[in-house]
C-alpha cells in the first residue's frame, strides 16, 4: 500500500519529541475497570489478561510496551475509546508485567510471539467473538507484526487485522539510537525497574548464575541481554536475538490490514524503523509517518479532550481499513 499522509499536528510545545514521549505518562493518566482472568500456560506459569467488555461481537488485543502493562497511559487511553466505540477489549500483560512476578526464570522479550499465539487461541477457544483486532505499542508493537507476518496464510480468520505504534521494527539499530546520550533519561527509567527484576529472578532462581557486578555497571541494552536475554531464551548472543525477534523481515508476509504508526521525532527509532519500501510492495501493509509525536505520545495540547488523535486514528483504521463497523 501506499505511504498514508498524516493529519497529525500538533501545537507548538507537543512539536518536541521529549515533551511529547513524557507528557503522556506524566499527565494523561488514567483508568479502566478491568476484570482480570490469569491464563495458565503450557510451560507451569501464567499470563495476566485484563478484560474490558462492553457487549461487541468485536475484540481488540492490546500489547503493551517494554515495561508497561494494562495501566499504562495509552493501553488505558485506547481502551476507553474503543469502548466508546463499542468494541470490547483486553490488554495482554506480558509476564511480569501484571504486578506479580511471574514462576519461570524467563519473562518475555521482543520477539517472544509463543504468549501472543497461546493468548489468542485461548480467546478463540473460550470467546465468541466475530472479529479479532491486534493492537501493539512499541515491543508490543513489534509482537504484533511479527506474529501477524509469521502466521501469514495461517492467521486464524477471525483476526481482521493490525495496528502498531511506535515501534523498533529493527531492533540492531534502535539499540544503537537508545545508546545514545539523547536517551539517557528514558535508559535510567528502563534500567532501574529491568535491573531488579532481573536481580530478584537470580534471588528466586538461584541456578541462575548472574554476575551482579556487570548488572550494576550495565549502561546499555546489549549489556543487559549478555547477562539475561542470551542465556535465559537460549540465543547464541544479542546480535542473534536482534535478528531473531525483530519484526522488520516479517512485514512482507503480512496478509491482513495493518497499519504501522511511527513518528520522525521519535528519539527510539532508527531511520531502518520507518519501513517505506515494505509499504509500497504490500496490499496489506500500510505505513504511516507522522511529522511529530515523540515515542508513543501524540499528544496535541494542554487540553485532554483534543488529545486523542492516536485513539481516533487507531479506531478509523478498524472502521476504515479493517471493515469493522462501529458507532
Amino acid at each position: 500500500m501506499p505511504i498514508l499522509p498524516s493529519n497529525f499536528l500538533p501545537t507548538i510545545p507537543f512539536r518536541n519529541g521529549h515533551f511529547n514521549t513524557m507528557y503522556r505518562p506524566l499527565f494523561m493518566k488514567g483508568s479502566v475497570n478491568y476484570d482480570r482472568e490469569r491464563l495458565y500456560t503450557w510451560d507451569n506459569d501464567f499470563i495476566d489478561l485484563d478484560f474490558s467488555k462492553v457487549g461487541s461481537k468485536t475484540l481488540a488485543v492490546l500489547i503493551h510496551g517494554l515495561e508497561g502493562s494494562s495501566s499504562s497511559s495509552y493501553i488505558t487511553a485506547t481502551i476507553k475509546h474503543l469502548n466508546d466505540k463499542y468494541l470490547d477489549a483486553v490488554c495482554l500483560n506480558l509476564r511480569g508485567c501484571s504486578g506479580e512476578d511471574n514462576n519461570l526464570l524467563a519473562t518475555y522479550h521482543s520477539g517472544k510471539t509463543e504468549d501472543v499465539n497461546f493468548v489468542i487461541n485461548h480467546i478463540l477457544d473460550k470467546y465468541n467473538y466475530d472479529n479479532i483486532v491486534i493492537i501493539g505499542f512499541s515491543l508490543g508493537g513489534n509482537l504484533t507484526l511479527k506474529y501477524i507476518g509469521e502466521k501469514g496464510t495461517d492467521l486464524p480468520s477471525e483476526i481482521k487485522g493490525g495496528i502498531a505504534c511506535s515501534v523498533p521494527i529493527d531492533i540492531a539499530s534502535a539499540e544503537k539510537e537508545m545508546d545514545k546520550l539523547k536517551n539517557k533519561l528514558y535508559m535510567e527509567v528502563f534500567f532501574k525497574t529491568m535491573k531488579n527484576k532481573i536481580l530478584e529472578k537470580a534471588h528466586k532462581h538461584p541456578e541462575f548464575q548472574l554476575d551482579k557486578d556487570k548488572l550494576f555497571k550495565a549502561t546499555k541494552f546489549k549489556h543487559l541481554e549478555h547477562l539475561y536475554t542470551v542465556p535465559v531464551f537460549g540465543f547464541e548472543s544479542p546480535e542473534d536475538y536482534w535478528q531473531k525477534a525483530s519484526s522488520k523481515p516479517y512485514i512482507s508476509a503480512i496478509n491482513k490490514p495493518t497499519l504501522l504508526i511511527n513518528a520522525k521525532d521519535d528519539t527510539f527509532l532508527s531511520k531502518e524503523c520507518y519501513p517505506k519500501e515494505e509499504a509500497k510492495n504490500s496490499e496489506n501493509f500500510f505505513l504511516e509517518i507522522t511529522k511529530y509525536g515523540g515515542h508513543c505520545g501524540f499528544m496535541s495540547s494542554f487540553k485532554p479532550s483534543e488529545n486523542t488523535w492516536l485513539e481516533e486514528r487507531i479506531a478509523r483504521f478498524i472502521n476504515r481499513n479493517i471493515n469493522i463497523d462501529m458507532p
